[in-house]
């Protein structure tokens, strides 16, 4: 029942998470070679102009492991490709039509009533996440690092730390505190001068792909959060180091806190949860998450955007320097707060219920995706014609089963009408170690 183990003291939006990670970026790196399985693959969803990627093809040339470029907007694979080959390293490059779903993915956070909360907020940034689980899992990649196109500073020894970790755990990742990666609303906290913490981000996250049904990205703001929400429950979540955002204008367009009001709420109201109580799973977590949760996290949630707005005023009057500045957050925030009047307890209720569904769907179904012979029946299967190789060898045999001959494609499989088993995304398991190549 959805009313179960329901919090019963005023929820409030946290200013730090950090006591959900794991801190293990001080762990010391081995001086001599180990027997740690290295990273296989890095893969960066991608919508910039192909220089952008340069901080990547040169991280990937100085690992020795292929770069997966997928490609949409202004990245076109053509140009990447060439990218690659120039850098004397290797990799794929994949162009992502617009529109592009995959069809076996689940959909139940993606129906309409959601993507209304969220402003009608389009991007394909988790498609293309989730299309690279699909492909690591494909080529028989196990840890693979995702990368965004706006990451810089990753440095060589945290590369290791997160080597090592996801030997032990599903997912491990980085902080991006220069710049931070923050949302509207938090950025706007930041610039009053209120404490705003950072945590492990998707734009610096690693993955294994191979000994657990795959954990899924859904259609929302703060999509990285629901990835790892399992890991960051159980407090198990390792950060491995820290990265570097290029810097962009929070407050240049005003409608990016309607598109992120209701991720934003969500994942800020279900870790506020995680940090009152610790021993549940994430299911109880879910549960305890009611209407009646909601309805109080989002009168916290109100009073948050109202004190910062009026911490902007104050600072307006004593800082006529930077009003132009002030005033875009100022308008930012007016744009969040109205967003946030037209979300209702029920449809935050509804989402973590839709997405628990997701979760298993998702796990299900990619629990019986396993190696194939050649990118070209990769490309296939997910009818992703415009796909581009540099340098790579044939997918990795041995870690699993070819699909067999005349197999529905994986863009066309038809769901399973039997309930789907549990997913290990509800459990953040431990990983058994992988086998050493």
């Amino acid at each position: 029942m959805r009313g179960a183990g329901t919090v019963r003291r005023g929820p409030r939006q946290r200013s730090s998470h950090a006591g959900l990670m794991h801190d293990a970026s001080r762990d010391r790196t081995p001086s001599s070679p180990s027997r740690v399985a290295r990273l296989d693959a890095i893969v960066v969803p991608t919508a910039r102009p192909a220089s952008s990627l340069q901080h990547a093809i040169r991280l990937s040339a100085d690992l020795g492991v292929p770069l997966l470029a997928l490609c949409s907007r202004q990245a076109h694979a053509e140009q990447v490709v060439a990218r690659i080959r120039a850098a004397g390293s290797r990799g794929l490059a994949v162009g992502v039509p617009k529109g592009y779903v995959i069809e076996q993915a689940p959909t139940h956070t993606a129906a309409a009533a959601f993507r209304t909360a969220s402003f009608g907020r389009r991007t394909d940034l988790s498609v293309k996440r989730n299309l690279g689980l699909l492909v690591a899992r494909m080529r028989g990649w196990r840890k693979v690092l995702f990368l965004d196109d706006d990451i810089v500073g990753v440095r060589t020894d945290d590369i290791e730390r997160l080597e090592r970790q996801l030997d032990h755990h599903p997912v491990a990742g980085m902080v991006c505190d220069d710049f931070p990666d923050n949302s509207v609303v938090c950025h706007a906290r930041r610039q009053v001068g209120l404490y705003q913490g950072n945590f492990v981000s998707g734009a610096a996250l690693g993955v294994n792909c191979a000994d657990n049904p795959l954990c899924f990205f859904p259609d929302v703001y703060n999509e990285d959060w629901f990835f790892f929400a399992s890991a960051a429950a159980d407090r198990t979540l390792p950060m491995v180091g820290r990265a570097r955002q290029a810097e962009y204008d929070p407050f240049a367009d005003p409608v990016r806190a309607r598109h992120e009001e209701f991720g934003d709420l969500l994942a800020e109201g279900l870790y506020a949860l995680f940090e009152e109580q610790p021993d549940r799973t994430l299911e109880q977590h879910v549960d305890a998450a009611d209407e009646a949760y909601w309805a109080r996290f989002i009168e916290s949630r109100k009073d948050t955007i109202d004190s910062t707005v009026a911490l902007l005023h104050a600072k307006l009057e004593a800082e006529v320097v930077r009003a132009l500045a002030v005033h875009a957050a100022v308008t930012s925030l007016g744009e969040a707060r109205a967003q946030l009047a037209l979300i209702l307890p029920a449809q935050c209720a509804d989402f973590l219920h839709a997405w628990l569904g997701d979760l298993r769907e998702w796990g299900s179904s990619t629990a019986g995706v396993n190696t194939v012979p050649s990118d070209s029946v990769i490309s296939g299967e997910l009818a992703l014609p415009d796909w581009h190789s540099i340098g790579m060898e044939p997918p990795r045999p041995g870690t699993g089963q070819l699909l067999a001959s005349g197999a529905t494609p994986i863009h066309r499989r038809r769901r399973s009408s039997t309930r789907p088993e549990p997913s290990s995304c509800l459990t953040s398991p431990v990983l058994s170690k992988p086998s050493r190549s």
